[in-house]
């Protein structure tokens, strides 16, 4: 079982900015795509970021020119920088990875635990 460590998360007030973190396990074959979701009340879960191992990035429209995401391969870590923030993006952040454990393995999604992030005055 993998688990992936999230942190960053907290209250801020609009306009502020707060920078999230996700680390997987060391001891990993490989890891391919990593993103971020969040889910508010009521709300289902929507893609806010992602990432592939090579780099190439992809936006939800609503965050486009506020938030980056980045990757730090050599200690499988992926991040997410949060500006201008507003209330409507309050909501729980989690975050998600493709990994093979091992060589033999087949490749599987895991989950963070996920972080609120509240955005209020």
């Amino acid at each position: 079982q993998v688990q992936l460590v999230e942190s960053g998360g907290g209250l801020v007030q609009p306009g502020g900015s707060l920078r999230l973190s996700c680390a997987a396990p060391a001891r990993i074959f490989t890891i391919n795509r990593m993103g971020w979701y969040r889910q508010a009340p009521g709300k289902q879960r929507e893609l806010v970021a992602d990432i592939t191992n090579g780099g190439s990035t992809n936006y939800a429209d609503s965050v486009k020119g506020r938030f980056t995401i980045s990757r730090d391969n050599a200690k499988n870590t992926v991040y997410l920088q949060m500006n201008s923030l507003k209330p409507e993006d309050t909501a729980v952040y989690y975050c998600n990875a493709n990994i093979r454990i091992t060589a033999w393995d087949t490749r599987q999604g895991y989950w963070g635990q996920g972080t609120q992030v509240t955005v209020s005055s």
